[in-house]
């Protein structure tokens, strides 16, 4: 008999198992948070300080980046979807040996800027010997690799923010993928690229199957079609790991809102009542870019105001007893920031008592003192 499972019931689980209905505890370290969310966007640091920090109760962005620069627990490089992500470091063997083993999408270049499949190889193995045991700028990369592929490499040949880049910076994300490439400390006001300590990627096929049941662990129920989003993978080479990965009995179908999805073999039990509480997510929350169904979620209004057409973390978001409520916005100046919430509907005394707790909270991981204002969001996504 297939088991039914209700959105309340789902939504109620992944916030447990996110760290998000009951906080992290002493005993749970930064690379622990961040695995328990498949990585931690980082695009932009601070929001992946917040992810991290909201999830715990008395962690900071000082022990993200001791994590980061000093421990060398957690590393910045290029995760799903090719963005920037942080990825605990002991996973890295994971990472490295599913995401190089999804198949490449079609190119997004004109046929004179593409590499092919040999100079992409040739690119990436460039880029980590240069940078075994040394830190480089973008430029000071650049260079090395052209010295070390040819001057094809260096054609200034890829539009980008009004002006031109190398040919081989098509090629950045996917040696970031394959653990040729991480960030490295800042040089200043520049951006450096180091090289991970050097390990064994985990067998491809073992590593993808491995990836999709955590993945289902964290958010499912789920489907073939947004386990491909998550990864910005081809839907069929998606459906097929789904296919192989429930003939070997590592993942069953379910009932999940009328529709047949997946779950961890045995992965049945949920909460019997959705969750009630309120927390602030930063932009690109892992919760809010991984969790599907999108349209309940975020429902009614929300739908219009908390995403940026129909793609989530463009605006951070209020969640109020586990769908998004609003948007907010924090404006830093100094030792203080300005916590702006914007609700969607009305908020009970119980429920603007935790919203103040929040605002407490995001003040504590940015070490500035908050305050809270309640009132529209004049900035647009991603501002």
């Amino acid at each position: 008999m297939t088991v039914t499972i209700s959105w309340q019931e789902t939504s109620a689980r992944r916030l447990e198992r996110q760290f998000l209905a009951n906080a992290a505890s002493g005993g749970d370290s930064v690379p622990g948070i961040v695995s328990a969310m498949l990585g931690a966007h980082a695009q932009v640091l601070s929001a992946a300080e917040l992810s991290i920090g909201v999830r715990s109760s008395g962690l900071t962005r000082a022990d993200v980046r001791t994590a980061l620069w000093d421990d060398r627990s957690l590393v910045k490089t290029h995760g799903p979807r090719g963005t920037v992500h942080l990825l605990p470091a002991h996973e890295l063997p994971l990472w490295t040996a599913a995401l190089t083993a999804i198949p490449s999408g079609s190119a997004s270049f004109a046929p004179d800027v593409r590499v092919t499949d040999e100079q992409a190889r040739q690119i990436v193995a460039a880029i980590g010997d240069a940078l075994d045991g040394v830190c480089l700028t973008i430029d000071e990369l650049s260079e090395e690799v052209v010295a070390r592929t040819g001057p094809w490499a260096g054609d200034l040949v890829m539009p980008a923010f009004q002006d031109m880049w190398p040919r081989w910076r098509q090629v950045l994300h996917r040696a970031g993928q394959a653990g040729a490439l991480c960030f490295g400390p800042g040089r200043g006001r520049k951006v450096t690229y180091t090289r991970p300590p050097h390990f064994d990627p985990l067998p491809p096929a073992e590593a993808t199957a491995e990836l999709l049941r955590r993945y289902l662990h964290a958010y499912g129920p789920s489907t073939p079609s947004y386990f491909a989003k998550w990864l910005a993978a081809p839907d069929g080479w998606a459906t097929r790991l789904f296919r192989k990965t429930a003939a070997e009995g590592s993942i069953e179908e379910v009932d999940f809102e009328g529709a047949p999805a997946w779950v961890v073999a045995g992965d049945t039990s949920f909460p019997s009542s959705g969750w009630k509480g309120v927390r602030l997510l930063p932009y690109f929350d892992a919760y809010v870019n991984a969790a599907r169904l999108r349209e309940s979620l975020f429902p009614g209004e929300a739908y219009r105001r908390a995403l940026a057409g129909g793609q989530a973390g463009n605006y951070p978001v209020l969640l109020v007893d586990g769908v998004a409520a609003g948007v907010w916005h924090q404006r830093r100046q100094g030792r203080r920031t300005t916590v702006t919430v914007e609700v969607l509907g009305s908020l009970t005394a119980r429920q603007e008592r935790e919203l103040e707790e929040q605002v407490r909270r995001v003040g504590e991981v940015l070490e500035a003192r908050p305050e809270l204002v309640l009132g529209e969001v004049a900035v647009g996504p991603h501002a």
